[in-house]
């Protein structure tokens, strides 16, 4: 990771991030541990664009996932008792959450090109939802 990469990794997480983490948190109900591998989620010529995608592809799917499921005090109470930490990385560009979101042994892992199909909001959410669903 350069300079370039650095510096918008540190605005992004003073400026973007705090807002995002707190959303998360109250839809989730509870303080969730975030593990983000910030170095895996650049590729140099879409800088630009990162703003705007890193919300779309790993945060807003994960606030729209975490409401659907607590919607009643089953849910809230499946969610806290299961979910520890979600992983944010990006080691092989999926581009289809179905082949890169997992939970397993409490971890949420979200491993998501950067960039690729940003717009896809709804669909990434429906995954995590279903994920969700079926191992808690």
């Amino acid at each position: 990771m350069g300079l370039k990469e650095k510096r918008f990794t540190k605005t992004f997480q003073e400026e973007q991030f705090p807002q995002l983490q707190k959303a998360i948190i109250e839809a989730a109900g509870f303080d969730v541990t975030f593990n983000i591998a910030w170095d895996t989620l650049f590729e140099d010529r879409f800088l630009h664009l990162y703003s705007d995608s890193y919300p779309k592809i790993y945060f807003l799917p994960l606030i729209e996932a975490f409401k659907a499921i607590t919607a009643d005090e089953m849910g809230k109470e499946a969610l806290a008792g299961s979910l520890k930490e979600i992983h944010i990385i990006n080691t092989k560009d999926h581009h289809n959450p179905a082949n890169g979101f997992t939970f397993s042994n409490g971890v949420l892992t979200l491993d998501h090109s950067p960039i690729i199909n940003a717009d896809n909001v709804e669909s990434r959410t429906k995954v995590l939802t279903t994920i969700l669903e079926n191992n808690l």
